[in-house]
């Protein structure tokens, strides 16, 4: 048996209806079919969701740290402005590189995920 690549991400999140509504209006994700524990939004190629933590996780205060989370966008600059004109903490500007217009920003549960173009 070969592992061929990952198939699906999911963040743990404390609040699922906060998280959830988050990245449906800041970042325009459709919701999709899934289990009541979670919050799954149609991407391509792989499925990205929200869920609450599994038995027996306590998250800590900032989760996900080490994890690095990048996810495409058509218009890096634009959501760019649109996240830090409501609020959202820019982690690293945006920035020209091998992966288009890249930056970083903190999703309501802490967690750093870097958006790029390319």
């Amino acid at each position: 048996m070969t592992v061929t690549g990952i198939d699906f991400v999911a963040l743990q999140v404390r609040d699922l209806e906060k998280a959830a509504g988050f990245y449906e209006t800041r970042l325009g994700l459709k919701r999709a079919p899934g289990p009541p524990h979670a919050v799954v939004f149609a991407t391509e190629p792989i499925a990205f969701a929200v869920r609450e933590p599994l038995p027996g996780v306590d998250l800590p205060e900032r989760p996900g740290a080490g994890v690095a989370l990048w996810l495409k966008a058509d218009d890096a600059q634009r959501l760019h402005d649109e996240l830090q004109a409501a609020g959202v903490p820019i982690v690293t500007p945006p920035v020209d590189g091998p992966f288009g217009r890249t930056f970083s920003f903190a999703g309501p549960e802490g967690y750093v995920i870097t958006i790029h173009d390319r």
